[in-house]
């Protein structure tokens, strides 16, 4: 998305959720796009994918896309994620120790925005193809004095996301505090297999 129309996109979501609307969607994030230009082939996991943000943004692009969330947001809606061509969505709770749902699947891109879950980490790794680029961004402590996430358990230590996954080549990473699209503490981190 070209920068202009990125920062009107930025601004109407910000514009609609002071005002209350929280069914209008978020733009992709800046670290997911800026790493994800780099992705020319898929498919792409949008791995607990919300509202579908991302997943929307790698099918814009032509790139096949499956994106896994417990909700199925908007079912059958003009937002319907799953109706949106080249994305499959997949629905499955990632923490009730049911089995991984993407079985042996191999992705070019894996992408991970502002959800965490520890023991999914080695999971996500070896779903990972080789050459493939995993974009992680999730909060971090200090986020208590912001809003939510406070609990520990949902809040990355400092270098935590850096180090997590071990067999891969960080790119870039990234940890402090932001602004946009609001306040808050969080680690980003761009990685190839």
């Amino acid at each position: 998305m070209p920068p202009s129309t990125h920062s009107a996109s930025l601004a109407r979501g910000r514009r609609a959720r002071e005002n209350g609307d929280m069914t209008t969607p978020l733009p992709p994030s800046p670290w997911v796009t800026r790493w994800g230009a780099q992705v020319a082939t898929g498919p792409v996991l949008d791995l607990a994918c919300g509202s579908g943000r991302h997943a929307r943004w790698f099918a814009t692009r032509g790139l096949p896309v499956v994106a896994v969330d417990r909700q199925r947001l908007d079912a059958g809606g003009p937002d319907d994620l799953g109706a949106l061509a080249g994305v499959e969505f997949i629905q499955a709770d990632l923490e009730d120790g049911s089995p991984w749902p993407l079985g042996e699947r191999r992705f070019a891109a894996i992408v991970v925005a502002n959800y965490l879950h520890r023991p999914l980490f080695p999971r996500i790794a070896a779903a990972l193809d080789a050459g493939g680029l995993l974009i992680y961004e999730t909060f971090m402590a200090g986020n208590e004095r912001f809003g939510r996430p406070t609990n520990p358990e949902f809040l990355l230590q400092p270098g935590e996301l850096r180090d997590a996954f071990p067999g891969l080549t960080v790119l870039a990473f990234e940890e402090g505090e932001v602004s946009s699209p609001k306040p808050s503490m969080v680690q980003r981190v761009a990685a190839r297999r």
